[in-house]
């Protein structure tokens, strides 16, 4: 029976990495869709949503079969407990990311206008936040895990940021109304995905040391 469960949870960790390995994909190609304002990457992002959700339930009804049959205890529970979890809000971080795509979409077919906040490093912190949560995961390294909380901070200033110069433009922009407020989400679903990158670490906290640390500070 230990042989047979340890298998399957080997089975169930190497889902759990592939899923992980196509939601960073999707937030990959769903930046770019915005900074190349690329209809074809956008669409390719939308459509494949129904495969993560598919894989989502999925890996949740292996869980919860894992812990019906097995009953398992300590380590192995708290990795099955900790994947159902971390499950969740992978499928969450690639709703946004569809979110993102199709205000790339939406912005593909406007007049190009400058992003008038630093796009380019919320995406690139935020990205980073993902990389290193599953990199913690797969490490089951606590403290990558803890550092990935500490970046959360600096993507929920430039969020703040984005919001004020957002503000301002529609003032002496009103024409840009529609553009300008999709950019303003573009920023909103970034920060929401770092919230959920912060999620996963703190999983990884506690799988690795069986302490729940959330609202912590």
């Amino acid at each position: 029976m230990a042989v047979h469960l340890q298998r399957e949870i080997g089975s169930l960790k190497n889902r759990m990495l592939s899923l992980c390995a196509l939601v960073e994909d999707d937030l990959r190609q769903a930046v770019q869709a915005v900074d190349r304002r690329d209809p074809t990457l956008a669409r390719q992002v939308i459509e494949r949503d129904l495969q993560v959700d598919h894989e989502e339930v999925s890996i949740e009804e292996e869980c919860l079969k894992l812990l019906a049959l097995h009953q398992p205890v300590a380590n192995d529970l708290r990795f099955i407990v900790a994947v159902l979890k971390l499950n969740n809000d992978l499928e969450r971080i690639a709703d946004l990311a569809v979110n993102i795509a199709e205000r790339a979409l939406f912005l593909s077919s406007q007049t190009p206008l400058d992003i008038p906040y630093d796009f380019s490093a919320i995406a690139e912190k935020t990205q980073a936040m993902l990389r290193q949560s599953i990199d913690a995961l797969i490490n089951r390294d606590a403290d990558l895990a803890r550092k990935v909380g500490l970046a959360d901070d600096e993507v929920d200033a430039i969020n703040r940021e984005a919001f004020n110069r957002v503000t301002s433009m529609i003032k002496s922009h009103p024409d840009d109304l529609d553009s300008l407020i999709a950019l303003l989400s573009v920023s909103r679903y970034l920060e929401r995905i770092a919230d959920h990158a912060s999620n996963i670490a703190e999983d990884v906290i506690y799988l690795v040391e069986g302490r729940i640390i959330r609202h912590q500070h």
